[in-house]
C-alpha cells in the first residue's frame, strides 16, 4: 500500500514541478509587461472628460459622413455618369 502512495507522490511531485515551472514563466512574462516605452503611455492613460468624449464623437461622426459622401458620389459616377469608363471593372 505504501508503494502505491510513493508512486503517486512521485507523479504528483513531477506535475507540481511542471506547474511551478509554468507559473514561474508566466510571472516572469507579466513582470516584463511594465517595462518599455508603451508602459509609460498606458500609465498616463486616463478616462476622458465628457467634453473630450463629445468632441471625439463629433469629429469621428464628421469623418464618417465625409467618407460616406465620397463613396456615394463615386457610386453615382460609376452607375450614372461614366458607365462606359467603368465597364471594364465588371466584365
Amino acid at each position: 500500500m505504501s508503494s502505491v502512495n510513493d508512486g503517486n507522490s512521485e507523479r504528483t511531485g513531477s506535475f507540481e514541478d511542471r506547474v511551478q515551472g509554468w507559473q514561474d514563466g508566466l510571472e516572469s512574462g507579466i513582470r516584463g509587461l511594465g517595462k518599455g516605452s508603451w508602459a509609460r503611455i498606458i500609465k498616463m492613460a486616463r478616462k476622458p472628460s465628457s467634453l473630450e468624449f463629445k468632441q471625439t464623437c463629433i469629429v469621428c461622426g464628421i469623418g464618417m459622413f465625409v467618407l460616406g459622401f465620397i463613396g456615394f458620389v463615386m457610386l453615382v459616377l460609376m452607375d450614372n455618369v461614366l458607365p462606359p469608363f467603368f465597364d471594364w471593372l465588371t466584365s
